[in-house]
């Protein structure tokens, strides 16, 4: 008789595994000037391991595995003991001989907690398709990031598309959920490297900044978001393939569109401006948020919530998971914060 395959349980996440240097600074100086450094923390970066270190920081009961490159260095055994205190596998978390472990050295203004990234890409860019293994994995869902900074991801393969498409489309077939996650770079390379990847994508997280630029809709205009924009953006990326649902986050909140038309507004928590010590993380706090809600069956409005307050939570230390608290501790935060209001339909105009 066959039986059905095991129940997917657990989160895997790949891409960038990058060591973090925060260096609080007291202002941001104009270029040959000096300023002085305050205070330095050590911590994690990139996609794959904020994301699976803030869950494990919810709380999560479930697996939490990581599959990328690190190098044969004292950052990459950094990197291996974090992991193993926070319960995170590692088996496909390989090591790299003669290779660096990324580093990013984050400056963050005291005063406002906005940050400054210089970044090392280190073995991160090598990274390729035949390093994930998915027949290694019952996890439930694929987390992916970040595109525009996985260099052998990022470049085209045989079929003239982004390599990413490999992973994410061996990911599904193999049953997984797959989401995905960019990073803010300068460069004009959004349609080249995102919008093949979008039919391969179920759930596609992008702040107001990767959202204007993937689909050519400016969402803020001067300090305001213009919440028609974020709505139309949002449509278009559904429109360009993604399959369950897209969401836009920003300072102000979140909006989420689905395949099937269901929109919906989160907004953020209301956390005081002295206790911000750095925004660093707290997109993918966010996602964190978001796909506990995928992976617990939650709905969507729920895993929004638990997203505003899990960012909220990582903006009260300088590092990207620090500040993260378990799950009730994270709702309790944002029933005793309250939250912003929303942008109005008029703001932007």
């Amino acid at each position: 008789m066959n039986r059905p395959p095991p129940q997917r349980h657990g989160i895997l996440a790949g891409g960038n595994w990058i060591v973090d240097h925060v260096k609080m600074i007291d202002a941001w100086p104009p270029q040959d000037a000096l300023v002085t450094i305050s205070a330095e923390l050590h911590g994690n970066g990139g996609a794959p391991y904020n994301l699976l270190k803030d869950l494990a920081k919810l709380g999560a009961a479930f697996p939490l595995e990581a599959v990328g490159l690190i190098g044969d260095d004292e950052l990459g055994r950094w990197v291996r003991s974090d992991c193993a205190r926070h319960g995170i596998l590692t088996h496909q978390l390989r090591t790299i001989a003669g290779a660096a472990t990324s580093y990013t050295d984050v400056m963050t203004v005291s005063e406002t907690g906005r940050r400054t990234f210089f970044h090392h890409r280190g073995v991160n860019a090598i990274l390729a398709p035949e390093q994930f293994d998915f027949t290694l994995t019952r996890a439930k869902v694929f987390h992916l990031g970040y595109l525009l900074l996985l260099d052998a991801l990022d470049a085209n393969g045989t079929g003239g598309q982004p390599r990413s498409s490999e992973v994410l489309q061996a990911a599904h077939q193999a049953g997984l959920v797959t989401s995905v996650d960019l990073v803010s770079e300068t460069a004009d390379r959004f349609a080249q490297v995102v919008l093949p990847v979008l039919p391969h994508v179920d759930y596609l997280f992008v702040n107001e900044y990767e959202a204007s630029h993937v689909t050519g809709v400016t969402v803020r205009q001067s300090s305001h978001i213009n919440p028609q924009a974020i709505e139309e953006a949002a449509r278009a990326l559904v429109n360009s393939g993604v399959r369950q649902w897209v969401v836009i986050h920003f300072p102000e909140g979140a909006f989420a569109c689905s395949h099937d038309g269901t929109e919906l507004w989160q907004q953020s928590l209301r956390i005081p401006a002295e206790q911000i010590k750095g925004a660093a993380g707290a997109g993918d706090a966010f996602a964190a948020g978001v796909l506990w809600g995928v992976h617990e069956d939650w709905s969507m409005q729920q895993g929004l919530l638990l997203g505003a307050a899990t960012a909220a939570a990582s903006l009260l230390h300088p590092t990207c998971s620090e500040g993260i608290r378990p799950v009730a501790e994270c709702l309790l935060l944002a029933s005793s914060a309250g939250f912003l209001p929303l942008p109005s339909k008029t703001d932007g105009r």
